[in-house]
């Protein structure tokens, strides 16, 4: 770095204002950067793992307030209104002076404190807002398994090749299920790989989600969620994969061999529009499978399917497929390291900026950084001093022969001294001793669930 900037030492506040004031041109520079990753060969967009993880807002719970929370103080206040009314006339009756005058401040402090909150309230309201902090407006409380924090959800795509990030976005919402098409979109913009696939994990799952990306054309790898309940599972009532939707007749088939008919009648759940499928009471009443398949209290069976659950059906085929599942496993592999480096090793677990606005120019820079210091440790720095003459003089032809030959000679290298000096000792002294470095090493340069890696390290392993 000190190269780069030929010596200089910017301020602290320097560097904090550049950050705060230039979010547009952190993520012009992120971009850039990934472009340029994808022009050296770097980034193929072969398979891109997406995923999420809370960093913390630079805002206190202290300063939160919760429509449902201010409700209930101003319902507790009127409440304690009325009982100092109460005492007012108890004391008025009584002659009591000293009694009268504190009854007096107390309900005047409750009526200033109700005039605060309703103020609060109307404001969360004028947002259409559930919650609100002072400090940070965008900032949403984000649940962890140990505790609650005021955090952002920052998504990365990440590509396979070499663990580059590709893209990066901001989520105010402490889940990820409408973040798949957006991350996805995102990432053909920078990959624009016709065969890209996208994976994720099961928290990304939407339906609608899912449609957005086969309608744009993306093929994504994500694993079905599991939506049966809690109660239905510990009752071992039928799923619904356990009903046979037949096509051509419209309706679904139960387990018992009876039709459940379309109803011609809709159901609207969130932004879904259900048809129902229903089966007589008077068929169910009598089915011999009644208490698998229904509560004491239901009379009849009834089915809901989305009006393009079709492309769900093909989906969901295309997921038990082996294919699809030996991605799966890939997924954490390609993923998992980004964030595990940017918090731990960089010690980046939240931001120091204020607004999404603002916020979304630091998480740029975050993920900027790791591609930076990632490309630093995968070239070195004499490549990298090239890479700069390259792009300065507009010709990147030479330095992306002059990198692809560095890492292929790199590769090489350790194949051979895998299998020339690792594999008569299979015993397992040496390689107890240098496989943490070996394997570190070797996952930096190609993918570790791959058959070339996957044979190494098998003939470097012990018996």
């Amino acid at each position: 770095m000190m190269w780069l900037t030929q010596g200089l030492i910017p301020s602290y506040k320097t560097i904090a204002n550049f950050r705060k004031d230039n979010p547009k041109a952190l993520q012009t520079i992120f971009k850039e950067f990934s472009l340029l990753l994808k022009h050296l060969k770097l980034i193929t967009g072969e398979i891109v793992a997406v995923d999420g993880a809370y960093l913390r807002a630079n805002a206190s719970k202290n300063t939160l307030i919760m429509k449902k929370t201010v409700k209930k103080d101003i319902a507790k206040i009127n409440e304690d209104i009325k009982n100092y009314m109460t005492i007012l006339e108890t004391t008025d009756k009584e002659n009591s002076e000293v009694n009268l005058h504190i009854s007096k401040d107390d309900i005047q402090n409750l009526k200033d404190k109700k005039e605060s909150l309703k103020k609060d309230l109307d404001l969360l309201e004028s947002l259409g807002k559930e919650q609100l902090n002072i400090t940070d407006k965008d900032a949403s409380v984000m649940s962890k398994p140990a505790h609650n924090l005021m955090a952002y959800n920052s998504q990365i795509a990440v590509d396979n090749t070499f663990k580059f990030i590709v893209t990066t976005d901001i989520s105010t919402n402490g889940h990820d299920l409408d973040q798949l098409h957006n991350m996805a979109t995102k990432t053909k913009e920078v990959i624009d790989n016709p065969n890209m696939i996208v994976t994720a994990d099961k928290g990304y799952y939407s339906s609608v989600e899912i449609k957005k990306c086969v309608d744009d054309g993306i093929e994504t790898i994500v694993p079905l969620r599991n939506t049966a309940t809690k109660k239905k599972i510990k009752d071992a009532r039928f799923s619904k994969n356990q009903f046979t939707y037949n096509h051509k007749d419209d309706c679904y088939i139960c387990p018992n061999n009876q039709i459940l008919s379309n109803s011609n009648t809709q159901y609207k759940r969130g932004n879904r529009m259900l048809d129902v499928y229903r089966l007589s009471s008077k068929l169910c009443k009598a089915c011999p499978l009644k208490s698998s398949c229904l509560s004491d209290k239901t009379n009849y069976k009834q089915m809901y399917r989305w009006e393009h659950e079709s492309i769900i059906d093909t989906y969901t085929t295309k997921m038990n497929t082996k294919e699809a599942k030996d991605i799966v496993k890939k997924r954490g592999s390609i993923v998992e390291h980004p964030f595990g480096t940017i918090k731990r090793t960089l010690g980046w677990d939240h931001f120091l900026v204020r607004s999404k606005k603002k916020v979304l120019g630091e998480n740029a820079l975050i993920m900027f950084t790791y591609n930076f210091r990632r490309l630093l440790n995968l070239i070195g720095i004499p490549l990298f001093k090239k890479l700069c003459l390259a792009i300065k003089n507009k010709d990147l032809t030479q330095i992306t022969k002059d990198i692809e030959e560095y890492i292929l000679g790199v590769w090489a290298n350790f194949t051979v001294f895998l299998i020339c000096y690792l594999y008569p000792y299979r015993d397992g002294t040496i390689v107890s001793i240098m496989s943490p470095f070996l394997c570190r090493s070797i996952t930096l340069f190609f993918d570790a669930n791959s058959f070339t890696s996957s044979f190494i390290l098998k003939l470097a392993s012990p018996k």
